[in-house]
């Protein structure tokens, strides 16, 4: 059961991610959270970084979209200075955000993956959807007043996965590990 919130990968930002990695697993399209994932929950114009980061992966021809449970008006807002397709309402841990992007684009399962800070939602929802995950390190230590319910169950969930998962680590880069 605790295999259900086994991340593929984890690094530490999403920054961390590059093209060639991506490349190298056959992935065509991030699909990833919005709120301490890819912006600051509190910052929605996202900084110079990760401004650079995106072009890189456009550039090099992999699609990001948004992945995010939070309403269309809140995620056109955040993601309105990015530039960036979304899929609001994803209700994840459920797979129907993840099922709505994927047809949207016509990936399929392996060519897609799903990053996030959060192991009850993102990890979860993309174990579910039977696509890869990359975990990274939450943007901010503070979160939104519902993120906040979630982060005290990850803790114990944490312990539980390091026990069973003594090699689970942050890493550079995305590996094969798994």
């Amino acid at each position: 059961m605790i295999d259900q919130f086994k991340p593929t990968w984890m690094v530490p930002a999403i920054y961390d991610i590059t093209p060639d990695q991506l490349n190298k697993h056959g992935i065509r399209a991030i699909l990833t959270d919005l709120d301490n994932t890819l912006i600051a929950w509190n910052n929605p114009d996202g900084t110079p970084e990760l401004r650079r980061w995106m072009y890189q992966m456009h550039d090099a021809g992999i699609t990001i979209v948004v992945v995010s449970n939070n309403s269309a008006a809140r995620v056109s807002r955040a993601v309105a200075p990015l530039g960036l397709p979304f899929v609001s309402r994803a209700l994840k841990p459920g797979t129907s955000g993840i099922e709505r992007a994927r047809r949207k684009g016509h990936w399929s399962k392996n060519e897609v993956v799903m990053v996030g800070d959060q192991l009850i939602t993102d990890v979860w929802a993309a174990n579910r959807d039977g696509v890869r995950s990359i975990l990274v390190k939450p943007i901010l230590e503070t979160d939104r007043w519902n993120t906040r319910f979630n982060r005290h169950f990850e803790k114990k969930l944490w312990r539980r996965l390091k026990t069973a998962h003594d090699d689970l680590d942050w890493q550079e880069d995305i590996n094969d590990r798994k």
